[in-house]
């Protein structure tokens, strides 16, 4: 059978840069694309845009190698093709550039280039490589020092890295995986500015991003991704955030919250000249100096690795702190243990929901009372009280709108979202007098993000204090009181949110301090 003769080339559109026409991919008990059929033109940036299982990254794989459809057709440049493998990709001319990079550290800039190139049979030595990878960069204003180590380079400027890498041999489509998760404001519009060149000169990027506000800003056009199946294409210019938002939820989105001023209490946390190491013996926080008020939510700002995680472990008991002193309520709580610190009435949201936050064999109702198991109120004798166990998950499961089959179900078999609100439920049912959250809406669903950030509202407004740790800097800004920007394990300035902005809260990520 000829390609003339296919459903799939009747479908064909030749003005697009890559189409793929009814693509299905399924992995064990899931339809992760469903029969997708979508289009990339020449010089456009084009969004993928859905939540958490939509099929956004198993489509990208699949147009990059990595995966294998099930079914249908892609077709790159006109022709049909079959991607084995990324190998298959990059020699026709398409690149990738996932969220977490793959340097050699210890290596240069050229050398981590040159050596991928060559792997993939484009051979060239260092001095030839330099100059044009000079001219790639001066094509795009790039600023990098190309024979620094990558250890001596920001995670902005590694990210320069991984997309050289990927246009090096000669690119004609790039797709980009959540590009702007490790960069400051400034940064980002550096970088989509850059990406607007690109566009200029021909290049098609899609854009894989949950972020509205970045789709609305630089996407020409936008591919909506529901349970696997695309809603819509659209073009960018003639929707709205509130309008994407419902395309990507199936309902309407708050994506305004209305956060009521209020004024703060007393101090309840008070952090002084407190020192850390990270897990490699370095020095992670230095003299760090904060306070955290009732009634408030404190936003911590910061690139991630600058010490942030660090301060939550040591904060819960679960990192020493070498020097310096942590009060709660006027009690020295400095490396205390965290049974001890979770009984004083700090509750805690860790960021790795699966790994520090539950116990996944465990049924949900057990995991709803996960570290109360030895209050009398839910032992009978020696044994636990089963009955009153499942009354009070019975409870938490209502008033936080779990959605599982049963109390028994174990959580492992739970949405990401679901998953959180498990943790929401049984930390704030404990009756805190302070939460600390650390990226407590990373990798959710918008829906799911809406209702956690009002849960957070709800309890400040209770008289809570909120230690909110997040690298969103919408969120930070959106729900904190203050927003305290750390810098190489410092507090570079604390600012009231209704006196701060983008520009200067980038900057002191960056440890930029206008004096």
């Amino acid at each position: 059978m000829t390609h003339a003769d296919t459903a799939a080339d009747r479908d064909r559109d030749p003005e697009l840069v890559i189409q793929t026409v009814n693509l299905s991919k399924q992995f064990p008990n899931v339809i992760a694309n469903d029969r997708i059929s979508f289009g990339v033109k020449k010089g456009e940036i084009h969004c993928l845009l859905g939540e958490n299982g939509a099929g956004k990254s198993t489509l990208a794989e699949c147009l990059y190698g990595a995966y294998q459809a099930d079914s249908g057709e892609i077709f790159f440049k006109g022709q049909q093709v079959k991607l084995t493998s990324p190998d298959d990709a990059i020699k026709l001319g398409i690149g990738m550039v996932h969220q977490h990079f793959v340097l050699v550290r210890p290596f240069t800039v050229i050398e981590n280039i040159v050596l991928v190139s060559q792997s993939h049979g484009v051979l060239s030595d260092l001095s030839s490589a330099e100059v044009k990878l000079k001219s790639l960069c001066d094509d795009y204003g790039v600023d990098l020092d190309l024979h620094a180590e990558i250890w001596q380079l920001s995670v902005g400027e590694q990210q320069w890295v991984e997309i050289l890498k990927a246009i090096y041999s000669g690119v004609d489509l790039l797709i980009l995986d959540e590009p702007t998760a490790v960069l400051t404001p400034q940064e980002i519009e550096r970088f989509f500015g850059i990406l607007e060149k690109m566009r200029a000169a021909g290049l098609s990027i899609i854009l894989i991003t949950h972020k509205l506000n970045e789709v609305m800003q630089i996407s020409d056009r936008v591919t909506i991704l529901r349970k696997g199946k695309v809603v819509s294409t659209v073009v960018t210019s003639q929707e709205t955030k509130e309008s994407l938002a419902n395309m990507m939820v199936g309902r309407d989105v708050v994506l305004n919250i209305d956060k009521k001023e209020l004024p703060v209490g007393e101090p309840i946390l008070e952090i002084s000249n407190l020192s850390a190491l990270n897990d490699r013996e370095q020095t992670a926080l230095k003299d760090l100096t904060l306070k955290l008020h009732k009634n408030e939510i404190l936003g911590i700002a910061g690139v991630a690795g600058n010490g942030q995680r660090e301060l939550f472990e040591v904060l819960i008991g679960v990192r020493k702190a070498e020097s310096g002193q942590v009060l709660f309520e006027n009690e020295d709580i400095t490396n205390r243990s965290p049974r001890l610190i979770k009984r004083r009435g700090i509750a805690q949201v860790p960021d790795d929901r699966i790994n520090e936050g539950l116990i996944m064999e465990f049924s949900v109702s057990e995991n709803l009372i996960l570290g109360q198991q030895r209050q009398a109120h839910y032992r009978q004798g020696p044994f636990l009280d089963q009955g009153r166990i499942k009354s009070a998950a019975g409870r938490m499961i209502s008033l936080f709108g779990i959605a599982t089959p049963s109390l028994n179900h174990k959580t492992k078999f739970l949405s990401g979202g679901n998953l959180q609100k498990v943790i929401l439920a049984r930390e704030l049912e404990q009756d805190p007098k302070c939460l600390l959250a650390n990226q407590p809406t990373r990798g959710l669903d918008i829906g799911v993000i809406e209702y956690v950030q009002q849960q957070l509202l709800e309890k400040r407004n209770d008289g809570l204090g909120i230690l909110l740790i997040s690298e969103d800097l919408d969120e930070i800004f959106t729900l904190s009181n203050r927003i305290a920007v750390m810098f190489k394990g410092q507090i570079m300035d604390v600012i009231n949110t209704s006196d701060a902005n983008l520009e200067q809260v980038g900057l002191l990520m960056a440890g930029v301090k206008d004096h």
